[in-house]
């Protein structure tokens, strides 16, 4: 039989992701399928050093809703990354005459909110084709509403939606085929596609190439 020449080639170069914070939005409809791509995902992104503590995972209805949580989390990391500043006029503790403090504010509080934002988003999500149009209306409305949310945003969006033509081939692609061959769980590229466009988007972030 002739060689595939539709693959992803080897690549030997290996990135650091310790000190990287991902986020993995996942659907929940077609459950058996996305929970082997989210368990391909996490395993690669840990073993490229990507701390548990640095991995949120989220999760919506279906593929259509991925765009929108994928927006909303990258703003929401920013938000906790901007909670981490100590509010430096409360918790003085300058007292009067009388014994009581000056500011009336307690002593701050340090927080443990996480100090940097998303460094990549991992969408993952399963359209299998019906018999009705729908498929086609959210494969493309997704696919072009995550390349936007990438953009606009500079953070790097991983697409993990599988747009099969049959169960099979998305049981195939999630590792789980019903024959003799199992197939590959694309997962594990998509967790790794993350680590390394992460590194690299900070690289060129600090004018580094």
């Amino acid at each position: 039989m002739a060689e595939h020449i539709k693959q992803h080639p080897d690549f030997t170069q290996r990135f650091d992701g310790s000190g990287l914070r991902i986020a993995v939005v996942h659907a929940r409809w077609n459950k058996v399928v996305i929970d082997s791509l989210l368990a391909g995902t996490l395993a690669k992104l840990k073993e490229n050093g990507v701390k548990d503590h640095n991995i949120v995972i989220q999760s919506v209805p279906g593929s259509f809703e991925l765009p929108l949580a994928v927006q909303r989390v990258i703003a929401g990391s920013h938000v906790q990354a901007g909670a981490t500043a100590t509010d430096l006029l409360g918790g003085l503790g300058i007292s009067s005459p009388l014994g009581t403090s000056r500011s009336g504010t307690p002593a701050p509080v340090v927080s443990t909110m996480p100090s940097q934002p998303f460094d990549a988003v991992i969408a993952i999500g399963v359209l299998i084709k019906g018999s009705t149009m729908h498929f086609e209306y959210i494969c493309d409305s997704v696919s072009h509403a995550l390349m936007r949310v990438q953009l606009d945003t500079g953070v790097p969006v991983i697409f993990g939606v599988l747009t099969a033509l049959t169960e099979d081939q998305a049981l195939e692609r999630s590792g789980l085929g019903r024959g003799a061959d199992k197939g590959h769980n694309h997962g594990e590229d998509w967790g790794a596609a993350a680590v390394e466009m992460a590194s690299h988007a900070r690289r060129w972030g600090e004018g580094k190439f």
